[in-house]
């Protein structure tokens, strides 16, 4: 095995460290994807804010898409680091190759589904009259990056277990940047708004997903993709599901707080609070992904040494992991509240969405910090393999919390500030009795563990 992808040598933070940088800036540029859409539609001329609530509406389609490629790709990839750490390298290629099939499989019939039920599902979703047009318009044409989206990040996750994280950085900068350049293209030199970021957004896709197999299927993957161990087999199956079930409801449950938060704004605030949302949750996104990094990065180290037995390294991994995540994320809500109409501006120059744009971004902001217990804690449930728990609290926060406080704020008199109060609550109930489980159980387990050896 090669030093440099060998997790168990070197200090704990320097590996997790040069796992988390390039996948961060991965993140960052992944997220151009949509983002830069957003700034785009955001600031085309006629259109108010009606374009950008319309695009915003699809964001619970794109996390449910997103929903299942962590069901297949993080569940698959944290079992492929553990069987790589103890050294099972034919079962480390039967799981890659099996999920593989499943990204393919599954993104076929999703494209499928959403195209059926296209817009009553958006509707549902808080689509009025006026901002169903832009809404159909943009995921009529990026519905077909579906099979190219999934690959490209389900199967992103396996070139970064075997220890090639400026590789997966790669994977989403060519894409990306490209994205960057063919947006104000189709956008306004061919005048196709809507349409025009959806295209370029889909051949953006087609590039990552390209990139990934030809990295995988070629000599540079210490365990590239075979074809002989794509047939799906019942017991890896299980055990990808099992895990992977994880991200899926964090990511599932991310598209069914979307849907009410959507819906009751549109009926206490109508469109514009809809397109507020749409800003609220772009922020959200931004300042959110070196919290995903720095858990990313964390994740097939701490996985490794699990699998090695290195318990000492474990925990030193989930305690660099979990500082680093609360230093950032306060850090994070000093800047929301030192600029707040700057980041509102970033996507939108309506006159009235950046009046009240401003107050809302506050709210939901409030007590940022301890979203990085949440983020640090389901982190080390999924990365040794605890699905249980990492289940638990996603639903905890997302379903047990987040959605019975989004409705009923805004009928205790709160309005659409209700709405927006519902996440920073759940922060700090949700993200506090996951971290405090985790330290309980899976960080005490692995000193006892250590100890005894």
């Amino acid at each position: 095995m090669k030093k440099d992808n060998d997790f168990s040598q070197g200090p704990v933070w320097r590996r997790i460290m040069a796992q988390a940088i390039p996948l961060t800036v991965a993140e960052i540029v992944h997220l151009l994807y949509n983002v830069v859409d957003r700034v785009y539609i955001g600031h085309l001329s006629n259109t108010d804010s009606m374009a950008l609530t319309g695009v915003g509406l699809i964001f619970p389609i794109v996390s449910l898409i997103a929903a299942f490629t962590s069901l297949f790709g993080t569940g698959g990839a944290p079992l492929f680091a553990i069987a790589r750490g103890a050294q099972e390298e034919e079962k480390a290629s039967r799981i890659q190759s099996n999920v593989f099939v499943l990204l393919v499989g599954c993104s076929l019939v999703l494209m499928a589904l959403c195209y059926a039920f296209q817009k009553p599902v958006l509707y549902l979703f808080g689509a009025s009259d006026a901002s169903y047009p832009y809404a159909e318009a943009y995921l009529t044409l990026y519905l077909l990056g579906t099979p190219f989206t999934m690959l490209a990040t389900g199967m992103n996750g396996f070139i970064n277990a075997q220890g090639f994280p400026r590789i997966g950085m790669l994977t989403t900068m060519l894409g990306a940047i490209l994205n960057l350049l063919l947006d104000p293209l189709f956008i306004f030199v061919f005048k196709m708004g809507v349409r025009g970021a959806a295209i370029a957004t889909v051949i953006s896709q087609v590039v990552s997903a390209l990139w990934v197999l030809r990295f995988l299927t070629g000599k540079q993957a210490l365990i590239p993709l075979r074809r002989d161990h794509m047939k799906i087999q019942l017991p890896l199956l299980k055990k990808i599901l099992s895990l992977g079930i994880v991200g899926f409801i964090m990511k599932g449950t991310n598209s069914l707080v979307q849907i009410v938060c959507n819906a009751t704004l549109q009926t206490y605030g109508g469109d514009l609070y809809v397109g507020i949302m749409t800003v609220v949750n772009s922020v959200r996104e931004i300042l959110y992904l070196p919290v995903s990094g720095i858990t990313s990065g964390a994740q097939p180290v701490i996985g490794f040494n699990y699998g090695a037995k290195a318990y000492s390294r474990v925990r030193q991994g989930i305690k660099f992991m979990t500082i680093a995540c609360t230093a950032y994320t306060a850090a994070s809500w000093i800047a929301v509240l030192a600029a707040t109409r700057f980041f509102v501006s970033i996507f939108s120059s309506d006159a009235a969405m950046l009046a009240a744009g401003p107050h809302a971004l506050n709210i939901y902001f409030f007590g940022f910090v301890f979203m990085a217990f949440q983020s640090s804690g389901q982190a080390s449930f999924q990365a040794l393999g605890d699905a249980r728990h990492a289940v638990f609290f996603s639903l905890f926060r997302k379903v047990i919390i987040v959605v019975p406080l989004t409705l009923l704020f805004p009928r205790l008199g709160f309005g659409v500030d209700g709405v927006f109060m519902a996440e920073p609550v759940s922060n700090l109930l949700g993200g506090l009795a996951c971290f405090i489980t985790m330290y309980l159980t899976v960080y005490r387990r692995m000193g006892k563990a250590e100890e005894a050896a």
